[in-house]
C-alpha cells in the first residue's frame, strides 16, 4: 500500500504547532533556587517582590503577545506561499496602496505597544521607587571581580572572587561560586548602591529581578527586598573586557537574626544597634552634665 505523501508546509506547521505546545504547557523544574539549571525552560523562581511582578509581566502578557503575533505571521506566511506562488496564480494582482490595510497595519502595532506600555511604566517605577530602606549594600566592580562594604554597619568589607574549578565542594555551581559572598537579610528593604573603579561593570541577579550598572565615577542606586532564604547567583552584565565571564555575583539570604550573628562576627553592628549607642552616649553626656574643665583652665578661674 503506498502512503499520502504529506505537504511539506504541513509538517513544517504540525512541528512548529507541536514546539509551542510543549514550551507553553510545560512546567520549569528548578533544581536549585537562584541559580540556572541545565536544560531549564522559563526563567528563574523568583525570590524577591520585584523578580515575582516581573515574571507577570513577561508570562501574562508580554509572552502570550509574542507567540500571538509569531504565530499570526506563519499563517500568513503559509496563506502566502500556498495561494499566492507562482503556480496557484499565475498572474499577480498590481493593486497598490490599500489605504484600509495601512491604516490597520499603522494602528495595531501602536496599540499593541500601549497595552505593553501601561504595566510596563508602573513596573519600572516600582523598581526604581525606593522606600524607606533599613541598610546599604555597595558592590563595587573591578576588573575583574567584586568587592562589597556595608557602609551603615560600620564599614564591613569583603572582595569576592571567583572560585576556580579545582577549589569547588560538592553543590557548587562552577563559574558562579565565589569566595566571601555578601550576606543580606530577608525581608528587610535594602539599598543596593552599585560604582566602579576602571570600566562599566553590571550587578545582575536573574532570580532577585535586579540589575543596575556599575559606572566609574558615578553611584547607582536602587533596592532590594529578598523574600526566601538560599543563595542566589548572577554575573556581570556589561562585556568589561577579557576577564568579563570570571567575576560573578554570589549573595547569601539569611534570616535577621542569622545575619546579625554574622555581621558581629565581621566586627560589624545593626543600624539599630548603632543608633542605640549614640542615644546612650547622648543620655550620658545629659546625666553628668559637661565635662570638667582642663586643670589650666580651673587655675586662671581661681587667679582672677
Amino acid at each position: 500500500m503506498r502512503m499520502k505523501k504529506v505537504p511539506h508546509f504541513r509538517r513544517i506547521f504540525g512541528g512548529l504547532a507541536a514546539f509551542l505546545t510543549a514550551a507553553l504547557m510545560s512546567t520549569p523544574a528548578f533544581a536549585v533556587l537562584g541559580q540556572p539549571v541545565p536544560g531549564g525552560l522559563g526563567l528563574q523562581a523568583p525570590g524577591s517582590p520585584m523578580k515575582v511582578r516581573q515574571d507577570a509581566f513577561f508570562n501574562e502578557l508580554l509572552l502570550p503577545v509574542a507567540v500571538g503575533i509569531c504565530i499570526f505571521v506563519f499563517v500568513l506566511l503559509l496563506i502566502i506561499v500556498v495561494r499566492f506562488n507562482a503556480k496557484a496564480n499565475p498572474v499577480p494582482s498590481k493593486t497598490t496602496h490599500n489605504t484600509m490595510l495601512e491604516v490597520v497595519w499603522t494602528l495595531v502595532p501602536v496599540l499593541i505597544l500601549t497595552v505593553i506600555a501601561v504595566p510596563s511604566i508602573k513596573l519600572l517605577f516600582y523598581l526604581n521607587n525606593n522606600p524607606d530602606t533599613q541598610m546599604t549594600l555597595k558592590a563595587t566592580g573591578h576588573q575583574w571581580f567584586w568587592s562589597y562594604s556595608y557602609p551603615q554597619n560600620e564599614g564591613v568589607h569583603m572582595v569576592s572572587l571567583l572560585v576556580h574549578d579545582q577549589d569547588l565542594k560538592a553543590g557548587q555551581p562552577r563559574l558562579l561560586t565565589t569566595t566571601n559572598p555578601p550576606v543580606l537579610p530577608i525581608n528587610t528593604n535594602i539599598e543596593i548602591e552599585t560604582a566602579s573603579t576602571d570600566v562599566i561593570h553590571s550587578w545582575s541577579v536573574p532570580a532577585l529581578g535586579i540589575k543596575l550598572d556599575a559606572v566609574p565615577g558615578r553611584i547607582n542606586k536602587t533596592w532590594l527586598r529578598i523574600d526566601k532564604v538560599g543563595t542566589y547567583y548572577g554575573q556581570c552584565s556589561q562585556l568589561c573586557g577579557q576577564g568579563h565571564a570570571y567575576m560573578p555575583i554570589e549573595i547569601k539570604a539569611v534570616t535577621k537574626a542569622d545575619f546579625v550573628n554574622w555581621l558581629h562576627q565581621h566586627g560589624g553592628k545593626t543600624v539599630a544597634e548603632i543608633e542605640a549607642d549614640i542615644a546612650a552616649a547622648k543620655a550620658k553626656t545629659a546625666t553628668h552634665g559637661a565635662p570638667p574643665p582642663a586643670k589650666e583652665e580651673h587655675e586662671k578661674k581661681h587667679k582672677k
